[in-house]
């Protein structure tokens, strides 16, 4: 029960941190955003803890990357292909994919992904009472 509480707060914590972000930057948000962010935040707790937060930070940030870059080409192609609600369009983008995702905002999620992946070790130990992660580069 402990864990699914945590599991609960951190993803709402991601979905209302990410849904802020973008408010901020881009002046709108949907409620699949809130979701979305909520489960990448979700992902970069869980597989800290899964790994005790062991693995070299550069080796988490490429984990959680390739989940937030599947979670957004996934929730594309159903929110704004299939159900028509055109949340974003990367068409006009380089290197992208069916306007779905792009490399530019492939590298800017990368920089979020750390950020977030550091968050959630603090949030672990200080909210949780984990062991204190020891993130090292290499």
């Amino acid at each position: 029960m402990k864990r699914m509480i945590e599991y609960l707060f951190v993803w709402t914590l991601g979905g209302c941190l990410y849904y802020g972000l973008e408010l901020t930057f881009r002046n709108y948000s949907h409620w699949t955003m809130f979701v979305l962010g909520g489960t990448c935040f979700w992902f970069f707790y869980a597989q800290g803890l899964w790994t005790e937060w062991k693995d070299p930070l550069w080796r988490q940030v490429l984990r959680c990357s390739l989940f937030v870059t599947a979670g957004e080409f996934t929730t594309g192609i159903i929110v704004n292909k299939l159900l028509g609600y055109q949340v974003w369009d990367y068409s006009d983008q380089p290197l992208q994919l069916f306007g779905q995702i792009c490399v530019p905002f492939i590298i800017i999620f990368s920089g979020l992904s750390a950020l977030g992946i550091l968050l959630c070790g603090g949030i672990s130990h200080w909210i949780f009472g984990e062991k204190m992660p020891h993130f090292h580069v290499l």
